[in-house]
Formats: C-alpha cells, structure tokens, sequence
C-alpha cells in the first residue's frame, strides 16, 4: 500500500465539468487483496488518510473491513480508479462512490475482475451492504464483474452491465445476492437503487450503428469522440467524462505532446517546447519529483538496459555506454518471498541499486519451517554494503541481536519511495531492541514517504539528525519510544565534536551529516595536509584530496591545487611541458613516429634530433644513441601497407570461420539424422529365431550424459539428457528413464520386443544402458506429457485437436496389441506430445521388462494408479489389452476435463466399493452423450463387452470429420493454427463386422453441463462376489451386451438441416468454495467472519488443480476422506447393480 501523492493532474473535467482544466489529486492505490492490517478502526484511518480529497486512484482501491459506523463521504471525491475495485467484508448500508465514472482495469483481482464485491453483510446483525450507488459508472475498460453473496445488496441484477463492460466477450457473474427489487418507472428497468436519480446512464447500447464507442443521444450525430471513455456531454474531444488514452489539459488525446518534432523545412528533429510526459492516464509537464523521465514516459525504475542520471536538475534514463551498474529486484518481487531470508541473500551480491523494496522480518533471519527456510547467517547481511539506493521503501523489524547498528548499509544514499508500506512509509524502524544507532551515514535523501521509527529501547543520536534536510515530501516524520534523550547524553552517546549542527547517525566523527571543517573520505577532520603529513592534500568543496604522486612536497607552502599532475607547485622528478612525471618519452609512438626526449640542467624534458631512433643525451646529431637515420623516415607509407593487409587478412579469417561453422553445422545433421535412422542389433539371431528388426541398441555409460530430472515415478526417474556417440563430437538430446529394482538378470527378448517397435503415435525406444541401474534411453520430446499440455493450455484448445489426439492414441494402442504388448499404465501424464498436433504413447513395456515373470504385484502400494485400473487388475492383477480399454477411457475422461483429477476426493482404496456400485466418472461439460457412452463403454465390468482400440480409433474417426457436433468448447484464439479437420484414415474393420444402428443428426447438441442421468444396468447375478482381505474376490460373470442407449431422434423431412448452434455456456467466475465433487449436494454456507472471526475461505482454483500430494508422474494421494457426488472431479451414480455402468 501507498499513502496518496498530491499534486498529479488529472482527467478531463475535474471539478469544474466537462472539459475544464482543473488538475484533480492523484493519489497511490493498494495491492492488499483480502489481507488487513489492525482491527476495523486502523483499517478505516488508514482508508481515509489514503483517500481524503483524492480524484484519481493510480491503482487499485481495496475497501475491506469496513463498520457501519465509519463515515465514508471522503470517497466520494474519487472519479477514477485506474486498477481494479474490491468491496469484501463491509457492513455499511451504501458505497459512496456516486461520482465514479471509470474502472480502467490496468490490473485484475483473481486475474480477471475489474469490479469485485462479496460478503458485504453480518449475518449475527441486520447491518449489510444495501445499495452500490454506482450511479455515474459507465465504463470499464478492461475486465469483468463479479458480485456474490451479499445477501441484503438489491438492484444489482437490474444493472446492463454490458453497457458498462468494453468487452463483450466477457460476462457478469452476479448471483447470490438480495432478492430483487423494481426500480423506479423512469429507469426502464435499469438502476442502481429505487429512486428516479438512481437509473442507469446508458451510453454504449442504445447508440446508434454509426457510432463507433459511446454516445450522449440515440441520434447518429450524437456520438462521442472515439477518444472518450465512459460517455460525453457532446462530440468534441473536449467533452469527454474521461479519457480512453490520455489526458492533456482537458483534451482526450491517444498521446501527449512528444519531446522531440519533426521541422519539415530543416528535415530535422527539434526539441518541443510544449513536451508533456505521461504520467498514468494524464500529461503532465514534469514527472513527480521520485519518479525518472525514460522517453517521453514517468516511470519507476529505468528498463535493464539503461542507467538513471541527473541533466539540469532532471533525472533520466540513457542507455549504459557498457555495463550498467547493476540493479537488483527488491523482496516481494518474482519469486522472492516478502522478507530477506537465507534463500534469496545471494541475489543481493554486487547489487547497488534495489529496484523495489527491501524488507526484514523475523521469518526472513530466524528461519521459516513452514517453507523449509533455515536461519540467515547474519554475516551474509554485508551484501548489503554496495546498495547506493533503493527505489521503494526500508522496512527493518527485525535485526540480528550482536548487531547493534545498521552499517551494512553505510553506503546507501536514497531511499526512493516510489512504493511505500502500509500507511505509506518509506524508511520504518521498529522493535529492535540491541541496536543503539543507525549508522547510515551515506543517506543523503528520503524522497517520498513517511519516516517511522518506534520501539527501539536503545537507540540514540537520531534526535540530533535534520531529518527536514533529507526528506524531499512534506510527509509526516513519526519518531518515539526509543531511547530518551536524557538518557543517551547521560550515557555520553552525543555526536563528535567534528560534527555540524545538522548531526549524526552514530559516535564517532565517521558517522556525522556534515562536517563542521573537513571530511577525508567521508570521515571529518580538523584540517587537511596542507603543508605537514604524507601524502599531501589539496581541498576541494570542504573534501581533502590527495595531490598526485609526481608533485614534491613543499614546506610552509600548498604542494598542488588539483589531482592531476599538472597541477603541481614542483615536480618531484621531471617536468614535460605542463606535467610533472617519472622519466623522459623515450620511444613513446606519437603523430610522427617515437618521440626522444632527454632531462637538462633543470629537470625539464627537451626533444632529441629527429634523426635519432634510440634517444639521446643533448639535442644536437652528435648526441644520438646509436646509429642515426641517414633519411627521413617513411613509416606512413608502411603503416598503410600493414593496415591493408591486416584487414585483408581479418576478412579472410572471418569467411574461413564462415564456412568452417557451416560445415560443422551440415555434418552434425547428417550425423543425427544417421543415429536416429539407423537400427542396430542387440545379439545375434539364432537359426531358429525369426527375423526381428531391432532398432534399439546398447550404449554405454559414457555415450550418456544426464542434466536435469524431469520427474520421477513408480518405475525410476526421468532426466533429461545427450547421447555422445563414440568417436563422434555430436549432441544429441534424449530422454533416460533410470530404472529402480532392476537385478540385471532379466532377458533382453523383453528389450528386443520393445526395441523393434516403431509407429508414429508411439515414444520410440532408441536403446538401452545395462548396468547397476538400468536406463532407457528414448526421444526427447520437450512439450511433455498431454496431462500438463492440457491444463495450461486450455483456453486454446479445440474439439478437432481433442478428437484428434483421441484417434492418435487409440491407434498408438492398437498398435501395441497387435504386437502383443499390454501396457498397465496408460494415462494422460504417460501420454507425451511430439508436437501440438501429434500425441504419442510413453512408457509401455516397462512392466514386462521388470518383472517379465510376475505379472501380478509390481506397483508400490501407496502409489498404485487405482483411479486408472480396471476392477479385474485391482482384485486379481489381471492385465490385458481390454483392461488397458479401461485405463483408456479414464484417459479419454482426464483430456475432456482440462487435466481434472478422476474421482476427486475420494482416496484409492475406495475406489473398487465405489466401482462395484455401479458408479462411474461423471459426464465432461464439453461431452455430447455420443462420447460420453464411448467411454461409459470402456468401463464396464464384463471386459468382453468393452471395445477394442480398433474399435475405438474407427469410432472416433468418424467424430473428428465433424467436431462441433460431439464437443460444445467455447476457445479463445488460438496461439498457434488448429491442425487440419480431415482425420487420421480409419483402421479397416474385418470383412462382415456388425453394424451399429443407423445414426441420425441431432436437432440440437447437448447442453455444456447436464445433470447425470440413469443409464441402464444389465441383470445382476444375486449372488454377490465374496471377495476376501486384500481385495481379490472372484472375477464377475460376464453379462450380455446392452443395447445403445439414447438413440437420436430422426430428421425432421419437412425441416432444412442446420447445423446446431453452441448454446451459451454458463459463465465461469472464481468457483463456490463447494469442493468440485460435492455439485449434487446442497451448498455448504461459508463462515462469515464476523460470526467465525476469520477471513472467507478464498475460491478454490480452477479445475484441474489437485487437493491431495502429488509426485510428478501424477500418483496421486489424497489427503482427505471427501466422496463427490457429481462434477468433474467425482463419479456419477448408476442406478441399479450389474456389471456395467
């Protein structure tokens, strides 16, 4: 949080109406969510010294907490809000926002709510919100709305919100609130409260088609400027309520005044002597005194590339002429947590400017168990000593007990204040109980922000510090409860008698302000070395500085008057020209070749003959060292000859360079197109062994290199890794699985079944690493596995990529049990992606190379995947090809649900009750009943009945030739182009295959979210299956087909077919705090923190996300004992028993 800053103009109108010139008060918003600091009364005081008399927030405004009995009529100045609105946890009867026009939403509450209001009531008390009062909103800029749970807030449902909402794709959550009240006749149903001053100002909806944004009337001349924002009173730019873009003196402009212009007769650019800077929303003719200028913008912090300096009293961002100094991002900032702990210390390192904030707290030094943070070893602290400055604000409340001062940060010179804490503090000092002064003796400037330091009990001397000379606002200065100062002159702790009256940081004359005569690196003194004392000084600006080391000291007499050398009363050697110096040029390369000179009689350096080419003793021909030349030297002419040819000679090395990496670059593709391609045999065939091509090989341990762990699982862990052949220099990036438990006694025909596998929608196994650990060694596919792809990306995924990668995998399947090759662990997670459009079966075979005997027991019991396995793997470790069907509906299930957890809440060893019972996965929002019974197929008990993957990859070709049919997916636009709509070719049927009951279009699709329906169930035998200890009863009879539920209505011949339109999905705000598989339940009410005294519970994250731990193959164990009912975390119940769903 941030105390207002005064004095920013504003948007256009300010007070004075549409257009005036009046500069409105700019204050700071908060980025505090639902976190409050104090009680109800220090959450109001600090509302209220932010906001008094503010117009405009620049950020968010959070009012939380709030009593009914607070006066919040201070509010009602605030026209504009810049970030988002959160209303949470009031009981006052009205917002007092009447005059808000614009929520500009440059920042979202939960990522994508510009409005956010919830929990306004006490449920103990009749005191409640009642009334929003927003009754001259009319736009926000960008983000949605979202209001619940208010149970006494009424008119709400009356408001057109998409008059208000620029974009209008989103929808307004509004739901749960007071019941409905009318409005009043005049509003035509829309208002924000009862009375006829309470309607709803429409200014998008009812303009007419002529009209690109918002109007003032219905007419088509009466449109408002496309520079507007939240209506007009007229067309010009100047009639705007605010500004879409910019505001300059009252004009609504899409940019402020450029520093530099273009003069079309000198075809030059020249300075604008009207330049502006844009500072948020308005232009302004200089930038707030604790911002910099970078361009023709205010901003914080100067971009990585340039360095913050000072031009005629104006602080700019040029770009470094090498290195810059280096910045550092301050706690809070990415992923440092908010105080200086021993995980982030070394992030500090040769830092001298913190680009944010810097904060230490107790968590930070004594440790933090609950993120596993050991102790902060306080000699670490000294990174600290080369900080220069900090942009945001110093906030020390807690400090290592030996340490008794804070010299760490000797050198710090500005605390910038550009972010402030709390009730808008830039430096805050409190409760350090062993430090007795602050020893910063560098600061020189605290530019925005309140001081605060309190509760030291033993702190002296920040009573003699001018604290006025430092501080550049008017902010308050809060200094009390240290140490009295009666106490520290008592105890002798008062300022060096060197020290000036603008005081000192600590004892000594090290620590002083100012000094009262002289300083000598930053340390006062009496006076300098002016006559007496080695080495000799000069001053300059009340600093001593040594003269340089060529000048003799004179006695009685200053030695020089600057540092250079020419500045020397008397040389202590030999005077050349103006400078003093050590010896005589002596072959020193000048304009015209090497300069001689030799010292006479007075020390001074005079120029030897021109001809002489090794010095001389006197300046005549005769007093050459050497051989003189005979003739003028002609060194220009070889100079150039040497200077052409070292540049021919560069320009050749560079084309050999040229070629030589090309070639390098060509010869490493062949070589990996070489390796991938061709196979190699494992051992030799015996006469009586079939052919086999094998494609794997053996490699050995030093081919292989691992980098880093990419996950790990039942089998081992994945690392990602290079295969260097033997005898060749090239890289090529794999993956190796290292495999757990192997004895090395297994049978390499397991490894040659797998090593002759090759399909495209398969991982193929390039080789294996025998040794004390096994390792397999397969193609790197850098996009992962389908389960995480899924989850990140599934705003973007369509119903033709999802059907898509349904055929794919069940062919990769058919293809493994056309080779006998029954898989056991096939899930999303193990299903990895080659490219967007291209998904290919993992880890099959693993089980059979591991324990190619007992097929039974193989899997840890704590991470048996149950929620994946059919009920004949669970009780009797049966694994077949028509179990792997199970295990592929559950896949199926996972990709249309986004990467959601099967059964959630519910722990594995329930799971086989619940299956037994009839009750299986519910129905994905996005399934039509067409795919929804292809899975309820793969489900049933009898493994007979299910499908076969030949089956299933012909069924699901024939969904992907029309898509939207089976699917209901509303995407955003894609990032990359959705692959092509013609679908994989079908896998040919054998001849007289059964024919399916004809199919006919349906008139209209399936809702997104429908309630489960009974299906029915086949006759159950009526003697149940015993079923011993250890869950391994006898296998159930199989039971006959049922016949395919919900036959499709025939086609109307009197009606043109249409293609059935997507119906409007539900709109998805945060979810109920209801767990996901609770939705057949009645709602749980949430605690109310005035009856609880807790915060809400904030909403669960999207779907996708798992309640329980979970490793990073996506075993999952839950932590909690909750069974769904329904949605897309829970099974869907069945009535009736039997065998099948």
């Amino acid at each position: 949080p941030a105390p207002p800053g005064r004095g920013g103009p504003g948007g256009p109108g300010g007070r004075g109406g549409p257009g005036d010139a009046v500069v409105p008060a700019v204050c700071a918003g908060t980025l505090n969510g639902l976190s409050v600091t104090g009680d109800a009364q220090h959450q109001y005081q600090t509302l209220h010294k932010m906001y008094n008399n503010c117009e405009i927030v620049m950020g968010n405004l959070e009012i939380v907490l709030i009593d009914h009995t607070q006066d919040l009529s201070f509010l009602q100045t605030i026209r504009e809000v810049t970030g988002y609105i959160l209303i949470a946890m009031n009981v006052f009867a009205a917002l007092p926002l009447q005059n808000l026009r614009v929520i500009r939403g440059t920042q979202f509450y939960e990522e994508r709510f510009a409005l956010f209001v919830l929990l306004n009531y006490n449920p103990n008390t009749t005191h409640a919100l009642r009334q929003l009062g927003l009754n001259q909103l009319t736009e926000i800029l960008a983000g949605g709305v979202y209001i619940e749970k208010n149970a006494q807030l009424c008119h709400v449902d009356t408001v057109e919100w998409r008059d208000i909402m620029r974009d209008s794709r989103l929808e307004p959550l509004v739901r749960d609130n007071g019941r409905g009240a009318p409005c009043h006749e005049s509003c035509g149903g829309h208002c924000w409260g009862p009375g006829p001053d309470d309607c709803q100002k429409l200014t998008k909806t009812i303009c007419a088609p002529q009209c690109n944004g918002r109007c003032f009337g219905r007419a088509p001349n009466e449109c408002c400027h496309e520079e507007c924002a939240g209506g007009c009173t007229g067309p010009l730019r100047t009639h705007c309520f605010a500004c879409r873009h910019f505001n300059d003196s009252g004009s609504c402009v899409p940019l402020c005044p450029q520093p530099l212009i273009y003069n079309k007769l000198t075809f030059q650019l020249e300075p604008n002597p009207d330049t502006k800077y844009q500072y948020g929303g308005v232009c302004v003719r200089e930038c707030p005194h604790n911002f910099v200028v970078d361009q023709s913008s205010c901003v914080r912090a100067c971009p990585n590339d340039k360095m913050e300096v000072e031009k005629n009293g104006l602080k700019i961002c040029e770009p470094c002429a090498g290195l810059c100094p280096k910045a550092c991002e301050g706690t809070g900032a990415g992923s440092k947590y908010q105080t200086v702990d021993s995980s982030n210390i070394d992030t500090f390192i040769n830092c001298t400017k913190i680009l944010g904030n810097l904060d230490f707290l107790i968590t930070g030094l004594e440790g933090d168990p609950w993120r596993n943070i050991s102790a902060l070893d306080p000699e670490k602290l000294n990174v600290f000593r080369t900080v220069r400055e900090i942009t945001g604000y110093l906030n020390i409340q807690s400090w290592p007990k030996h340490m008794h001062n804070f010299s760490v940060f000797s050198n710090l010179e500005t605390i910038g204040g550009r972010s402030l804490y709390n009730r808008g503090f830039s430096l805050l000092i409190m409760k350090n109980e062993n430090v007795t002064s602050l020893g910063l003796r560098s600061l020189r400037e605290v530019s925005a922000g309140r001081v605060y330091i309190t509760e030291n009990r033993r702190l002296c001397f920040l009573h003699t510090v001018h604290w006025a000379a430092l501080r550049r606002s008017r902010a308050d200065l809060d200094i009390r409860n240290n140490r009295p100062r009666s106490k520290c002159q008592q105890e002798g702790k008062v300022c060096d008698p060197l020290c000036s009256a603008e005081g000192c940081w600590g004892p000594g004359p090290a620590q002083c302000l100012s000094c009262r005569h002289y300083s000598r690196r930053g340390v006062c003194v009496p006076t300098c070395r002016f006559s007496q004392g080695e080495p000799r000084e000069f001053s300059q600006g009340g600093e001593c500085h040594e003269c340089h080391p060529e000048c003799q000291p004179v006695e009685g007499g200053a030695t020089c008057n600057g540092s250079g050398a020419d500045t020397c009363t008397r040389c202590a050697h030999y005077r050349d020209g103006p400078h003093c110096v050590g010896r005589c040029p002596d072959g020193v390369l000048g304009e015209r070749g090497p300069i001689f000179k030799f010292p006479d009689g007075s020390r001074e350096c005079r120029p030897c003959h021109e001809n002489c080419s090794r010095g001389c003793v006197g300046p005549l021909l005769r007093d050459c060292l050497g051989d003189p030349l005979p003739v003028a030297r002609r060194t220009p002419t070889l100079i150039a000859v040497m200077v052409v040819g070292a540049v021919f000679l560069s320009c050749s090395l560079v084309l050999l360079a040229l070629l030589y990496w090309r070639g390098k670059k060509i010869q490493k593709k062949r070589a990996m197109r070489r390796y991938l391609e061709r196979g190699e045999s494992l051992e030799p065939l015996d006469p009586s062994e079939k052919a086999n091509k094998v494609l794997a090989r053996i490699f050995k341990e030093s081919e292989l290199k691992r980098l880093k762990v990419l996950g790990s699982g039942v089998f081992g862990t994945v690392h990602k890794g290079i295969w260097i052949p033997d005898g060749d220099s090239i890289k090529i990036p794999v993956s190796i699985k290292v495999i757990q438990g192997w004895s090395g006694q297994q049978s390499f025909h397991h490894m040659l079944a797998i090593g002759s596998l090759e399909h495209s929608y398969i991982v193929r196994l390039l080789g294996i690493c025998p040794g004390p650990q096994l390792q397999l060694v397969t193609q790197l596919l850098p996009l992962g596995s389908l389960l995480d792809y899924v989850r990140k990306n599934r705003g973007s995924i369509g119903p033709q990529l999802l059907l898509n990668w349904c055929v794919q995998v069940a062919k990769g399947m058919y293809y493994l049990e056309e080779h006998r090759m029954v898989h056991r662990n096939l899930a999303a997670r193990n299903v990895l992606l080659k490219s967007p459009s291209q998904a290919q079966v993992a880890d099959f075979g693993i089980a059979d190379l591991l324990y190619p005997d007992d097929k039974k027991y193989f899997y840890n019991e704590l991470k048996t995947p149950i929620k994946w396995m059919a009920l004949e793997s669970i009780h009797f470790g049966k694994y077949t090809h028509q179990s792997d069907v199970w295990s592929y509906g559950v896949t199926l299930w996972e990709m249309m649900t986004f990467g959601a957890e099967p059964y959630s809440g519910i722990r594995p060893a329930e799971v086989p009750d619940l299956l037994e019972k009839g009750e299986r996965l519910s129905q994905p929002h996005i399934c039509t009943i067409d795919v929804y019974m292809v899975m309820v197929k793969c489900w049933m008990i009898d493994e007979n009945i299910r499908p076969t993957f030949k089956e299933l990859a012909n069924e699901f070709t024939r969904m992907a030739r029309d898509p939207p049919r089976y699917l209901v997916i509303k995407v955003s636009p894609p990032k990359s182009p959705e692959p092509p709509k013609v679908p994989p070719d079908p896998i040919p049927d054998p001849p007289n295959p059964t024919p399916d009951p004809p199919r006919t279009p349906r008139p209209h699709p399936r809702p997104p979210n429908p309630p489960p329906r009974p299906l029915p169930r086949p006759p159950r035998s009526p003697k149940p299956h015993p079923r011993p200890p250890k869950l391994h009863p006898r296998p159930p009879k199989p039971h006959p087909r049922p016949p395919k539920p919900h036959p499709r209505p025939p086609k109307d011949p009197q009606t043109p077919s249409q293609t059935p339109q997507t119906p409007p999905q539900t709109p998805q705000g945060p979810p109920d705090p209801i767990p996901a598989g609770e939705r057949g339940r009645a709602p749980r009410r949430a605690p109310h923190p005035e009856r609880e005294g807790s915060l809400p519970p904030v909403p669960p994250p999207p779907p996708g996300s798992q309640g329980g731990e979970e490793d990073p193959n996506g075993y999952v164990t839950p932590n909690c004992a909750l069974r769904g009912e329904g949605g897309p975390g829970g099974p869907a119940r069945w009535n009736g028993a039997g065998g099948s769903p």
